[in-house]
């Protein structure tokens, strides 16, 4: 059974960000961001826009992947561009978990 790792990236979008105009964003976006995340094919990622809804954070990116290393390196990537260093945008937390975990736990149980 392949274990899937899903990541709850929650974050704050800055100042920085807000303050470019929208067609600067979306260039920014598909020729830094899109291309580091093409270099991960194993990682599936899925953006999801949270202000109207909560206080707590502006947007959240779920990254999912049987492959940890290239989740891993797919986020030592972008900390290395504008998303991180201006920054664009600050992490406020991420939340690790394993798609269905209790099922290899309960398998792995009823085997002991």
């Amino acid at each position: 059974m392949a274990r899937k790792y899903s990541f709850f990236v929650h974050m704050n979008a800055t100042r920085n960000w807000l303050s470019l105009d929208r067609e600067d964003r979306n260039t920014y976006f598909s020729e830094t961001v899109e291309e580091i995340f093409s270099r991960y094919p194993s990682v599936s990622v899925r953006l999801y826009d949270a202000e109207a809804f909560t206080a707590k954070c502006s947007d959240i990116a779920v990254y999912e992947t049987e492959n940890i290393q290239d989740y891993y390196y797919l986020i030592e990537e972008l900390r290395d561009t504008k998303v991180f260093t201006e920054p664009y945008f600050e992490i406020v937390d991420i939340f690790p978990a394993i798609e269905n975990g209790f099922v290899e736990f309960e398998s792995r149980a009823a085997n002991v």
